[in-house]
């Protein structure tokens, strides 16, 4: 009988690649199959190839998945590994995206080249971000706070903060410690100051709607709580039709079989912040999101749309 190889694609950032290895280690632990029969395929996304705009003017969140999705929609790949904050709120038709692994930290982390705190940096400073969601956060703690886009790997934005062309950056933490490169951090921010992006942290294995046995590999790895996590955050989104430009954090928290859901989001310009949470049992978890994605927008009268 012909052995039955599995390829995982991903983006081929050191990041991305790190997540990869992560869900290979995942399938071994869970399944009879060699080390060489999983392989990982690199792919390169449009969001990688284009490092000087903002996703929103580029073409929005699926820069960093249509091409992996293209391979998997072509049989090239088996699984598409992906930051689930990356994927688009709405299923590519022919794909499901059901399974994840344990989620990492999701908060957010400030680096400055002199170890200081947010409030404790010069008057106007300037820091980079490329999220309207983290600009608007930030802004709303310190209002002299000048926001620069700042594009490229977690190294690429390093590099750019300490040549002086910015006094501090804003990135998710759960790359940063999975780079080992979490001692550059001067602060990090609770999920509560800084609500996270929805599914923040979260590394998402998807596959072919048809493909009955990779489904069933994947169902063996998937992490409950996180998958309830997801199911919560995505609905919100689902709700506000959340593009790039979007400014909305969401954060859903499990606490003895209760799931605590919240979320914030921002009109347009930044200056409206709408809050909202609520609490339900896990299993209820895409009908919470789902309403307080319309509490939001009832909240905002469509102000954070164009």
């Amino acid at each position: 009988m012909k052995k039955q190889k599995i390829i995982i694609g991903s983006r081929g950032s050191k990041l991305a690649l790190i997540y990869a290895q992560k869900a290979k280690d995942a399938i071994l632990k869970n399944i009879v199959i060699s080390p060489e029969d999983i392989q990982i395929k690199k792919i390169e996304t449009k969001g990688d190839q284009v490092q000087n705009s903002r996703l929103s003017d580029i073409g929005g969140k699926g820069l960093f998945s249509t091409n992996i999705e293209k391979e998997l929609l072509e049989e090239k790949i088996d699984i598409a590994i992906h930051a689930l904050k990356d994927l688009p709120a709405v299923e590519t038709k022919g794909l499901i995206t059901n399974s994840f692994l344990e989620r990492n930290d999701p908060r957010e982390a400030l680096i400055t080249k002199n170890n200081k705190k947010l409030m404790e940096l010069k008057s106007n400073p300037t820091i980079g971000t490329s999220s309207f969601r983290r600009e608007f956060q930030v802004k709303n703690k310190r209002s002299d706070i000048n926001c620069k886009l700042i594009r490229g790997n977690v190294d690429t934005r390093l590099k750019k903060l300490y040549n002086d062309e910015y006094d501090a950056i804003i990135l998710s933490y759960a790359g940063l410690k999975s780079l080992s490169i979490k001692d550059n951090v001067s602060e990090v921010f609770s999920v509560t100051d800084f609500i996270p992006s929805a599914g923040q942290g979260i590394i998402a294995l998807q596959c072919r709607m048809n493909d009955d046995r990779i489904i069933s590999i994947l169902k063996k790895i998937n992490h409950k709580n996180t998958f309830y996590r997801a199911s919560a955050e995505r609905n919100v989104l689902k709700v506000l039709e959340g593009s790039c430009e979007t400014a909305v954090g969401v954060h859903a928290q499990i606490q003895d079989e209760q799931l605590i859901l919240e979320a914030e989001l921002f009109s347009l310009d930044g200056s409206q912040r709408y809050y909202d949470k609520k609490v339900s049992t896990i299993k209820d978890a895409e009908e919470i999101g789902k309403k307080l994605g319309e509490i939001l927008k009832k909240k905002s009268n469509n102000s954070y749309k164009k």
